[in-house]
């Protein structure tokens, strides 16, 4: 007698091409929310860049500001307008720019929405650097720039070699650690200068577009157009680094290329920091706001642009604030960027995420 057959369950299995058809459906919506984000995004830049150049207590309509630009002189409207309004606006960008797209980049790489700039010691490395050359060595100018410069990229070795291969929130304890001794630096330094040369650092310090010279910067955007295309080739396997360094060895991609990535993010908030100062909390709420419009998707190019719209935003606020007072931009930023890490911290807690 033979055995008894037990019946077998169905195994059913994917229909393929309809995998198939949902994959590109979901690609394709995905791809155009990124493209409205985007074009809207460009369309709040120039919004807020004409807000910034043709508003305010001296206004200007749209073919004076051109005329104006292409080399007619009128009295009083040309110098307000090619030394005061144009210089504050195109610096707010090129910061911005810088300070977003780098903000994005850390808090990708690390994989923590803590990790920016202002959070792990690079601006800070970059203050103190510069404010030891503006008030130790007497500097000026170019050489407190070139200050900041190696002093990011000197504390952001540090930072990287204390927190070793594992990175997350090892790096971002370490460069909180770090940010905490270059703020009792700098406050030393403040702390043993004249009161003439104190008032001149802060000014620096706190982050400002005030006075700001073209040459300084044209000095930026020349950085700028040199480290942001770097930054778009690296880009291109950031997604397979987000997996972390073991997972992208394991794909291919090595370790070299998340150091080379973080140093062309230092080299970036290097260049931002000597030319206006660490204005505080841009990079870092930059990358959440553009993730917010693209439903959670990273994008370098969108915290770049959200970094230039806040940079406009807030020099505009910071110049009309309040009447008769020009205030600097790093006030703004730090009066908004202090509630909005906090509900950052609160929603994290809330929903139970700490990455």
């Amino acid at each position: 007698m033979s055995a008894p057959t037990l019946p077998v369950a169905a195994v059913t299995t994917p229909d393929e091409p309809a995998v198939r058809t949902d994959l590109r459906t979901a690609t394709r919506r995905t791809r155009r929310r990124r493209r409205v984000v985007l074009g809207c995004l460009v369309a709040a830049l120039v919004a807020a860049f004409a807000v910034r150049v043709l508003l305010g207590d001296y206004t200007f309509t749209v073919p004076d500001f051109f005329r104006i630009l292409f080399g007619e002189q009128v009295p009083v409207s040309t110098f307000i307008l090619m030394e005061t309004k144009l210089p504050r606006a195109v610096l707010a960008v090129l910061v911005g720019v810088a300070l977003g797209s780098t903000g994005s980049l850390f808090q990708m790489l690390l994989r923590n929405p803590l990790a920016s700039p202002d959070i792990v010691g690079v601006s800070l490395g970059a203050s103190a650097a510069g404010i030891f050359a503006l008030l130790t060595l007497g500097l000026r100018d170019g050489a407190v720039s070139a200050f900041a410069v190696v002093g990011a990229v000197a504390v952001s070795a540090a930072v990287r070699w204390v927190a070793g291969t594992t990175g997350g929130y090892r790096l971002v304890l370490t460069g909180v650690g770090v940010a905490a001794a270059m703020t009792s630096v700098v406050q030393y330094l403040l702390a043993r200068s004249n009161t003439w040369d104190v008032q001149l650092a802060l000014r620096w310090l706190v982050g400002s577009l005030n006075n700001v010279p073209w040459s300084t910067i044209g000095t930026l955007a020349l950085a700028l157009a040199v480290l942001l295309p770097v930054l778009a080739y690296l880009s291109r396997s950031l997604e397979v680094l987000e997996l972390g360094d073991e997972a992208a060895a394991g794909l291919g991609t090595g370790r070299h290329r998340t150091d080379a990535l973080l140093l062309v993010g230092v080299l970036l908030t290097a260049v931002a920091v000597a030319a206006a100062g660490p204005v505080a909390f841009v990079a870092f709420m930059a990358g959440p706001i553009a993730r917010a419009f693209l439903g959670g998707r990273h994008s370098l190019l969108a915290g770049a642009l959200v970094g230039a719209v806040l940079m406009l935003l807030a020099d505009y606020a910071a110049a009309y604030l309040v009447p008769g007072v020009v205030l600097p931009v790093g006030i703004v930023t730090g009066a908004v960027g202090g509630p909005f890490l906090l509900w950052l911290l609160a929603r994290g807690a809330a929903t139970g995420r700490t990455r």
